[in-house]
């Protein structure tokens, strides 16, 4: 286990980090403007299970593999950036009602959860994050490698649910504050659906650095 020097300041370089909003935080306040701070939560949730699964592929040395082919860190990227342009593009033409109001009908907390799972494993920009970043806090003579990397990818995941939570709790209060008809109008899905797109462009036109 890394020294409390070294622990310290991992914590306060990833915070600030975290809080520098970035796709991530822009696709959980999207959901959070669309169905409430619940559905960003579940959102937050959903893409922390993801980033898990990359911390123990980086503790694993997998994620080297996207670190080294391009081929390999092109597909996954496609595939994480396709996934997104559809969510927005079914988000723009979702023209089902609720039984009361002009709203889409909102979306299971089951789909949002899978949602953010599949969009954070394909995400291979996070996989050369932690490759790049979780190495820098590691002290070699403290014990093996791999489990530093672990430990110090969870405790990043931790602060990440953290401040990710922040920001959804935050987008749901600017929605109750909103309430009305421009929230049971058209606006929210063609704002949200937009943002959605705008994330997998970005994706799929963005290179391998972290």
């Amino acid at each position: 286990m890394p020294d409390s020097t070294l622990l310290l300041g991992f914590i306060v370089a990833s915070l600030i980090v975290l809080l520098i909003p970035g796709p991530g935080v822009l696709y959980v306040v999207a959901r959070s403007a669309a169905q409430g701070y619940r559905a960003g939560l579940v959102s937050v949730l959903g893409l922390s299970v993801g980033a898990l699964v990359h911390v123990v592929a980086a503790s694993a040395g997998l994620s080297a593999i996207l670190l080294t082919s391009a081929m390999a860190f092109g597909v996954v990227k496609l595939l994480g950036a396709g996934y997104l342009v559809y969510l927005g593009i079914c988000t723009l033409f979702d023209r089902r009602k609720t039984a009361d109001t002009d709203e889409p009908t909102p979306q299971s907390l089951r789909r949002l959860m899978a949602d953010g799972v599949v969009i954070s494993i394909l995400n291979p920009k996070i996989a050369v994050f932690f490759l790049a970043y979780l190495p820098q806090f590691v002290d070699p003579v403290a014990g093996p490698v791999s489990q530093q990397i672990l430990l110090l990818g969870l405790i990043y995941v931790g602060l990440a649910l953290v401040t990710d939570g922040g920001y959804a709790m935050l987008a749901g209060s600017v929605r109750h504050w909103f309430t009305g008809r421009i929230m049971r109008g058209p606006i929210p899905r063609y704002v949200t659906g937009s943002i959605y797109v705008g994330l997998g462009v970005n994706a799929a036109l963005s290179g391998r650095q972290p």
